[in-house]
């Protein structure tokens, strides 16, 4: 099996994003970067479709040349090649980041790498757009099941994919090549050995430059950070003298 997995450079979570001056982009400097837990479990599945069926995999990402350390992170899981789809740093919309991908995967296809299964996580973890993995499939004509938390390839080479839903499990077998959209969960991503992580570092890397957003590309007007809501802590004292003091601000509560 040839399969590919995509994932997206972000920052990670739980921080506060400092903006610039006119609201427009992100201070990324001092900030770390990862993939989304969804993307994690993409690759995750992909390293064991191969360990399982035989061929390769390779992992692709759009964004500045720095984004090679999340296809290095992928590579030192198992992945074996990796794809940068090279832009200048900007954000790059659903639309454009779906027309590059493609163009990517065609000029792949070209090179003697036809793809079986295409593996994206449900949604990136920033923009949350749920939009590349099903326009990579219209733009290349091929099925997709999204939401996935189980993918198991059959003797007879078709696929069964399996969505969890409130009632219980939806069930899709459907033959390759195809897309999938993968939800957390679907595995436990491993954690990189040290032997990967050198091997990752040694990796050639495949560059392809990104074309320009065209005509259905969105302009971003700003970013906003959440209004931040103070909180108030009351020190009730130290050691056995606080026990008055707890008691009674547990009664207040009506715990005792």
């Amino acid at each position: 099996m040839e399969i590919l997995v995509c994932v997206k450079r972000v920052p990670v979570p739980g921080v506060r994003f400092v903006l610039t001056e006119d609201e427009r982009e992100i201070v990324t400097r001092n900030l770390g970067f990862t993939i989304s837990p969804h993307e994690e479990c993409a690759v995750e599945a992909a390293v064991q479709l191969v360990e399982q069926h035989g061929g390769s995999s390779t992992v692709l990402t759009m964004g500045e040349p720095a984004a090679v350390e999340q296809l290095r992170f992928a590579i030192s899981m198992g992945v074996n090649e990796a794809v940068l789809i090279e832009t200048d740093g900007g954000e790059c919309d659903a639309a454009a980041t779906t027309a590059a991908i493609v163009e990517a995967v065609r000029a792949e296809q070209s090179a003697g790498v036809p793809f079986d299964a295409l593996l994206f996580g449900n949604e990136s973890a920033d923009a949350g757009n749920y939009q590349v993995g099903l326009g990579v499939a219209h733009a290349l004509n091929l099925p997709c099941v999204v939401g996935i938390k189980a993918l198991d390839v059959q003797a007879d080479g078709s696929v069964v994919a399996k969505r969890e839903i409130a009632e219980g499990w939806e069930v899709y077998e459907l033959a390759l090549p195809a897309v999938f959209t993968v939800k957390e969960g679907v595995n436990l991503p491993r954690y990189p050995l040290l032997r990967g992580r050198l091997a990752a570092k040694k990796k050639e890397i495949k560059t392809y430059p990104a074309q320009g957003p065209g005509e259905a590309g969105l302009e971003m007007m700003a970013f906003k950070n959440p209004q931040e809501t103070a909180s108030q802590v009351e020190v009730l004292g130290e050691g056995p003298g606080a026990a008055p003091r707890v008691a009674a601000l547990l009664q207040e509560m009506g715990v005792l």
